[in-house]
């Protein structure tokens, strides 16, 4: 782990960095860094009068352009992007030219998206693009050969290029726009949509800056090296940012895609403590009350976020979420379209209306749903595994195997992704495949348990009686060390093969006390007392030694079976 930068030294100066690139991003339009900045900034020491930064340069040409680019910022802020781009047209500050460009931008992007909405459903593949970006691309190009683009600018012309597919020239632009301007960290962000895995996140020449090292945090957070990324934002909170709404914002999301649940819960509910009304972050959140099924915290949240902003995406991811837990889920896809609506390019809102196309047996719609996700972000691990459950729905196994490969590799140690892999490989035959799926996902900690029960079944299958049973074992011995094994239906199965397992190899002791347990469960019972019937016949035979049983058994396969000491039934008695 990398050290952070030494600028964190000075607290002081990094407060008067984040005043002034504030002013910069305010003028420009650029309200999202601008928060982003305006946050961070909350977080520091508030600086005494004599210390505050001074304002931006003010140059002749900027004294020239004063009343055209106020009088067009006002059309800006009110979103009159093309009334704003006319008045502005002939100005020749730095300041008036991105303002120029960007409303422009914006006014290609406004009708973009009215064109959609209003011609379009929400699953159909348009062909409505910016009209706007060919024309800026060709005006920018023109001035960065030249060298005449601000680190403003040169965002705007990355942003562009990134719009047009041109993912190579807008990686080198960003990387450019950082190098002059630091301080944005919008293009930080633009550039962190572009990395795509950590060999080409180490090849990133960066600016040296403490801007960095959120950058880092943020990716590690986006490549899922989630321990990485918790360790970035811990150092950041030790050297002064411990009153931070986006680092608690960040740990939760981090502590959300390791799927420790009780540590994200903990950490939104902080975030909710110090900011009551941010709605940022907040469809996260609904994600694990969800899954926790904890209905009138995600009832209240939801009703909550309507109160504060009803339009927001997020206030509709929630709804949606809400619905969902209640199984109406025509009423959640409902609210994720109206997420879509608000925002095309809002991936949680996809992936959770390509789940509710599944619950209501739509397959092609959700194909459609987890394709468009994708296209938002290729690194979005949801999206592939529901496309890999929707093709295992249409018993489509290769196509499969595809979509599970994808989602292991954006997850490697998710035991959920190597389980879906195996019964892929399964289905297809490619049996020693499936074997190493299964035996990994339980190495690297299986939070379904159903690894090795998968692994057992196919060992039996096989008729691999000596592997089969190693693996029940250790099945067994995992559920009852969590204490689940009541809840488990399964674990009947398990000793229901062992009882008999045992009993062909005339170990009866062990064939007994399988029988004892499997007659605590309703649907054994009654194989457990028939098992129980037969071992009393041949009980005052000579028993078998016990101790050959588990040495380790003949292994023909590859699978890496970790063979056990003697099970202990009876030392996990609940």
């Amino acid at each position: 782990m990398a050290a952070l930068s030494v600028e964190f030294g000075n607290l002081v100066q990094i407060k008067k960095q984040l005043i002034s690139v504030i002013v910069l991003c305010k003028e420009r339009g650029l309200l999202h860094s601008a928060k982003w900045a305006s946050e961070l900034a909350f977080a520091l020491d508030p600086l005494p009068k004599d210390e505050l930064p001074p304002p931006p340069p003010f140059t002749e040409e900027d004294a020239q352009d004063l009343d055209t680019l106020t009088l067009a910022k006002s059309y800006f802020d009110l979103k009159e992007y093309d009334r704003a781009a006319f008045f502005l047209k002939d100005c020749c500050s730095q300041k008036a030219y991105f303002l120029y460009m960007y409303s422009r931008y914006l006014s290609g992007e406004k009708k973009k998206d009215d064109e959609t909405v209003d011609t379009l459903g929400p699953l159909e593949k348009g062909q409505v693009r910016n009209e706007a970006l060919r024309e800026l691309r060709v005006e920018l190009s023109k001035k960065h050969a030249s060298g005449e683009l601000d680190g403003f600018t040169l965002y705007l012309y990355g942003v562009v290029l990134r719009k047009l597919d041109l993912l190579k020239e807008a990686v080198e632009v960003f990387v450019e726009a950082i190098y002059a301007l630091p301080l944005h960290w919008g293009a930080w962000l633009e550039l962190s949509s572009l990395v795509n895995n950590i060999e080409m996140l180490k090849s990133l020449s960066l600016a040296e800056c403490w801007m960095k090292d959120f950058f880092m945090a943020h990716m590690y957070t986006e490549l899922q090296m989630i321990k990485e990324a918790l360790q970035k934002y811990q150092n950041l909170i030790e050297v002064g940012f411990s009153k931070s709404t986006y680092i608690i914002s960040q740990i939760a999301v981090a502590y959300h895609n390791i799927r420790d649940i009780d540590q994200a819960l903990a950490m939104f509910n902080e975030l909710r403590e110090q900011d009551p009304c941010r709605i940022d972050n907040m469809d996260t959140f609904s994600n694990l009350l969800y899954v926790k099924n904890m209905k009138p915290e995600l009832s209240y949240l939801a009703h909550n976020l309507v109160e504060i902003d009803k339009y927001r995406v997020e206030t509709c991811c929630v709804i949606g979420n809400y619905y969902s837990l209640r199984s109406q889920h025509e009423k959640a896809a409902l609210y994720f379209q109206r997420a879509l609506k608000l925002n095309p390019r809002c991936l949680g809102a996809w992936t959770l209306m390509g789940h509710e196309y599944m619950e209501m047996k739509n397959t092609s719609a959700a194909i459609q749903a987890y394709r468009h996700a994708i296209e938002v972000n290729k690194r979005d691990y949801r999206a592939w595994y529901g496309l890999g459950q929707t093709y295992e729905i249409l018993k489509m196994p290769f196509y499969c195997l595809y979509y599970y490969r994808k989602a292991h590799q954006l997850r490697p140690n998710d035991s959920r992704m190597l389980v879906a892999l195996g019964e892929s490989y399964d289905k297809l035959s490619q049996h020693v495949e499936a074997k190493k799926c299964y035996w990994r996902a339980y190495s690297v900690g299986d939070v379904e348990k159903m690894a090795l029960l998968k692994l057992a079944k196919l060992n039996e299958q096989l008729n691999e009686s000596d592997d089969a049973a190693q693996s029940y074992m250790l099945y067994i011995r995992d559920i009852y060390s969590c204490g689940e094994q009541l809840e488990h239906a399964e674990v009947s199965t398990a000793l229901r093969y062992l009882g008999q397992y045992f009993f062909k190899n005339k170990l009866y002791e062990e064939a007994s006390l399988c029988a004892q347990r499997c007659c605590d469960y309703n649907e054994s019972r009654e194989e457990g007392k028939a098992l129980q019937r037969q071992i009393a016949q041949v009980r005052d035979q000579v028993e078998t030694p016990t101790t050959d049983l588990f040495t380790p058994l003949a292994n023909n396969n590859t699978t890496p079976v970790r063979r056990i000491t003697s099970l202990n039934l009876g030392s996990f008695t609940p």
